[in-house]
C-alpha cells in the first residue's frame, strides 16, 4: 500500500460516520472490568521527578497564541523547569475527581471521554538538569523515565528528511496515540479522536512554549517506521503521531543517526487484559505503520 492509495482511509472515513441510525443501533457498552490504565507505566525504570512548582509565564494567553517565534536565527535553549512547564501543561493532571467507574484524573488539554490515549516522550540532547536520552512522560507522578542513554536527535532527523527545525532543536516532544484506551469506548472512532485529542493538546504545547520563549513547531512528515522505533512502540497498540521540536541550538547540532536495538526494560500492560481492536481499526493501524508518509 503506497501514500497515493486513498481507497482504505475513505473505507475507514465512511465506517466509522456518525448517523441517526448508527447512534441507536450501536450494541456496544463499557465493560468497566476491563477499563484500560489511564498511564502507560515502566515499572522496573527509575523515576526521574520533574520540578512540580512549575511557574507561569505572565504572557496572556491570546498573546501566546498569536505570537509567532522564529526558530532560525536566535539561540533558545530550555532547561528542566521550561520542559516541566510544557510537559504539564500539555498533559499534565489538573484535578481528580471519583466517578462509579473510578478514579478520573483530568488534565490540561481536553479528550474525547477523559481517556487520554496521547503518551508524550522526548528525545534530546544534554541540557541543564538533564542528560541526553529518550524518556517517556508519566503524568502520574510528574516524572520521566529515561528509554534510552543518549543523542538520537540524528535519528529524528533523518526521519524527518532533515526538517530544520528537528536539525536545530535541542530537544523534540513525541506525540503518541494508545489505540486501547480510546477505543475501550469509541471503538472504531479511535483513529479519528487521535487528531481531535492531540490537536488540544498541541495548542496548549504550541502556546506554553511561546510564552517561555520557546519556538516551536509541528512536524507531521516523517518516517513513522523510523520514529516508532526510536521510541521502541510496540505498533499493535501504540503509533508515533507528530513530532514537536522545541528551541533553537546553532551550535550543537544533532549527531550521525544510531543503530538501535530493542529496549533492554520491559514495556508494562498500557491496557487492560482483554483489548478488542476492531477489524476496521486494525486497517488504519496498517495504514499509520506504513514505511513512509508524506
Amino acid at each position: 500500500m503506497n501514500n497515493h492509495d486513498i481507497q482504505a482511509a475513505w473505507k475507514y472515513h465512511d465506517g466509522t460516520k456518525h448517523s441517526y441510525w448508527s447512534i441507536r443501533n450501536d450494541p456496544h457498552f463499557l465493560d468497566w472490568a476491563n477499563r484500560p490504565q489511564p498511564f502507560k507505566i515502566y515499572p522496573k525504570l527509575e523515576r526521574l521527578p520533574l520540578p512540580r512548582d512549575v511557574s507561569q509565564t505572565g504572557v496572556a494567553a491570546l498573546s501566546a497564541i498569536s505570537d509567532a517565534l522564529s526558530s532560525s536565527r536566535v539561540d533558545s535553549v530550555p532547561d528542566l523547569q521550561d520542559l516541566a512547564r510544557i510537559l504539564y501543561f500539555s498533559a499534565g493532571i489538573t484535578k481528580q475527581r471519583r466517578s462509579p467507574g473510578g478514579e478520573i484524573y483530568f488534565r490540561a488539554a481536553a479528550c474525547t471521554g477523559a481517556l487520554y490515549e496521547i503518551e508524550l516522550y522526548i528525545v534530546t540532547a544534554d541540557l541543564a538538569g538533564l542528560d541526553a536520552g529518550v524518556y517517556h512522560f508519566n503524568p502520574a507522578d510528574v516524572s520521566l523515565r529515561l528509554l534510552r542513554k543518549g543523542d538520537f536527535r540524528g535519528n529524528l532527523a533523518q526521519a524527518t528528511a532533515l526538517e530544520p527545525e528537528v536539525v536545530g532543536a535541542p530537544v523534540t516532544i513525541i506525540c503518541t496515540g494508545t489505540y486501547w484506551r480510546n477505543a475501550w469506548k469509541y471503538q472504531a472512532r479511535t483513529y479519528r479522536h487521535f487528531g481531535w485529542d492531540n490537536g488540544t493538546l498541541l495548542a496548549n504545547m504550541l502556546a506554553v512554549s511561546a510564552a517561555s520563549g520557546l519556538p516551536a513547531k509541528i512536524v507531521l512528515g516523517f518516517v513513522d517506521a523510523d520514529v516508532n522505533r526510536v521510541l521502541d512502540l510496540d505498533t499493535r497498540h501504540e503509533v508515533s503521531l507528530c513530532l514537536v521540536p522545541i528551541g533553537h541550538r546553532s551550535d550543537s547540532p544533532p549527531p550521525r543517526p544510531v543503530k538501535l536495538m530493542h529496549s533492554a526494560w520491559k514495556r508494562s500492560p498500557s491496557r487492560s487484559a482483554r483489548s478488542n481492536i476492531l477489524p476496521c481499526l486494525r486497517c488504519t493501524m496498517r495504514l499509520r505503520s506504513r514505511p513512509y508518509r508524506k
